[in-house]
């Protein structure tokens, strides 16, 4: 599955063939979430409270790339880096 982004310890990726609703997988210290593109909770716990929070927070920033590396990745396409959170 490709990494799309890391920051603070947190890992964000994406896989191909993946069923709707749009999402990303996010990992941080050995804890697993799926979250949609607006933040929701899809399934899973990061194990911390501000690790979410700055998950949300990219995620509100980046809303866009990610949309566009979810149709990339629906349709067998590159999945493009985004900027990490700083």
């Amino acid at each position: 599955m490709p990494i799309v982004s890391m920051f603070f310890g947190i890992i964000i990726r994406m896989y191909y063939d993946e069923h709707n609703p749009p999402h990303l997988h996010a990992e941080y210290q050995g804890h697993k979430i799926v979250l949609d593109f607006r933040g929701n909770i899809l399934k899973g716990d990061l194990g911390s409270k501000t690790a979410l929070r700055l998950v949300r927070e990219w995620i509100d920033l980046h809303e866009i790339e990610l949309s566009h590396n979810w149709e990339s990745a629906r349709s067998g396409q590159t999945i493009m880096p985004i900027e990490p959170l700083m």
